[in-house]
C-alpha cells in the first residue's frame, strides 16, 4: 500500500503546484509541472486524475502559445469525462477546446464547443464556469466584428460576477468590455474600462493580470496618438513578463514595443525588437506569433522601400501559415505581398 499512497501524495503535491503557478502566471514552470504531473496520474493509474492532468497540460501548452498541441490535450480530457460520467469535467474541457479554436480563429468551431459548455454548467448550476464559458463567446463575438453584442454579454457577465463576489474576475470582465469599445474605435471609453480592471489587479496581486491590463492601456496609448506613453508602459509589462518567465508574453511584448517604436518613428530600434520577438516566438515554437511579427517587420520594410527585404519577411510568413493550412491567414500575407 504505501508505494500507492505515495503515488498519490506526489500527484497532490504536483497539481497543487501546477495550479499555483498558472494563478501566478508562470506558464513555462506550469507546462513543465503539468507534465509531470500527467506522467504521475498515468503511473498511479487513475483516470480522474489523468482527465485532470490532460486538462492542465491543454491549458500549459494554451499559455505558452501553442494551441495546436492543447487541443489533443484537451480532445483526450473530454473523452476521459465522458467515460466517467464527469459532467463538470467534460464542460471544463469543452470550454477549453472553444477557447483554443478560438486561438486559432476557427469562431464556428469554437462556438460550438462553448455551446456545448454552456448547455452542461446551466444544467449543473455552475455559476463561475458559465461565466468563464460566456466570456470566451463575448471575445469571439468582438473578433467576429459584432462588439455590441459582446458588450451586452460583458455587462451580464459582470452582474454575475458581482452577485458571486468574484472581484478578480471583474477586472477581466473590464478588459474585456475595453477591449470591444476599442474595436468599435472608442479609445477614450475603452481606456477608461481598462484603468478600472488596473487597481483590482493590484488590489489581488495578480501580476499577470496586471500585465494584461498594462499591455491594453499601452495598446490604446498607440490607437489614440501617444506611442511615447505606451512605450513606457510596455517596458513595464516587459518587466513583469520577465519576472514570471513568461516567454510568450514576453515575445508579444517585444513585438509590441517594436510596433511602437515604428509609430514614433525609430526604425532601427523597432527592428531590433521584431527581432528579439522571433527569436523567441522560434524557440517556443509560436507560430501565430512569429507571423504576427514578420509581417509588422515587413511593413516596416514596405514603408521604406526596402522590397526585397519586405518580400523576405512575407515569405516567411506564408511559409508558415502554409504549414499551419491558416486559409484566413494566407489570405492576409498575400494581401500584404500584392501590395509591395
Amino acid at each position: 500500500m504505501t508505494k500507492p499512497l505515495n503515488q498519490l501524495k506526489d500527484w497532490e503535491q504536483s497539481f497543487q503546484a501546477a495550479n499555483y503557478c498558472y494563478k501566478q502566471g508562470k506558464f513555462q514552470e506550469y507546462l513543465q509541472i503539468a507534465r509531470e504531473n500527467l506522467h504521475l496520474a498515468r503511473a498511479i493509474p487513475d483516470r480522474a486524475k489523468e482527465g485532470y492532468a490532460l486538462n492542465n497540460l491543454g491549458l500549459a501548452y494554451l499559455s505558452c502559445c501553442q494551441p495546436q498541441k492543447a487541443l489533443d490535450y484537451f480532445h483526450q480530457a473530454v473523452n476521459i469525462a465522458v467515460e466517467l460520467g464527469y459532467q463538470q469535467g467534460e464542460a471544463i474541457a469543452l470550454s477549453n477546446l472553444g477557447s483554443t479554436y478560438s486561438r486559432l480563429s476557427k469562431y464556428d468551431i469554437a462556438l460550438q464547443y462553448l455551446e456545448k459548455s454552456l448547455q452542461i454548467l446551466r444544467k449543473l448550476e455552475d455559476i463561475p464556469g458559465e461565466i468563464s464559458s460566456l466570456n470566451e463567446v463575448a471575445l469571439i463575438y468582438t473578433k467576429l466584428g459584432e462588439p455590441k453584442r459582446a458588450l451586452l454579454l460583458h455587462h451580464q457577465i459582470l452582474n454575475m460576477r458581482q452577485f458571486i463576489g468574484d472581484f478578480s474576475g471583474e477586472a477581466v470582465t473590464l478588459n474585456g468590455i475595453g477591449f470591444a469599445y476599442s474595436v468599435q474605435g472608442k479609445f477614450k471609453t475603452a481606456l477608461k474600462y481598462f484603468q478600472q480592471a488596473l487597481p483590482i489587479q493590484k488590489a489581488v496581486k495578480n501580476l499577470s493580470g496586471e500585465a494584461i491590463t498594462l499591455n491594453n492601456v499601452a495598446s490604446t496609448y498607440c490607437d489614440l496618438g501617444k506611442p511615447k506613453q505606451a512605450l513606457l508602459l510596455y517596458h513595464l509589462v516587459l518587466l513583469a513578463r520577465q519576472t514570471l518567465n513568461d516567454r510568450a508574453g514576453e515575445a508579444a511584448t517585444l513585438n509590441n514595443i517594436g510596433y511602437t517604436y515604428s509609430l514614433i518613428p525609430n526604425n532601427y530600434k523597432a527592428i531590433k525588437f521584431y527581432k528579439q520577438a522571433i527569436a523567441i516566438y522560434q524557440e517556443l515554437g509560436d507560430g501565430l506569433g512569429e507571423i504576427s511579427a514578420w509581417l509588422n517587420l515587413g511593413n516596416l520594410y514596405a514603408t521604406t522601400k526596402r522590397k526585397k527585404l519586405a518580400r523576405s519577411c512575407y515569405d516567411n510568413a506564408q511559409d508558415l501559415a502554409k504549414q499551419m493550412e491558416n486559409q484566413p491567414l494566407l489570405k492576409k500575407v498575400q494581401q500584404f505581398i500584392d501590395n509591395i
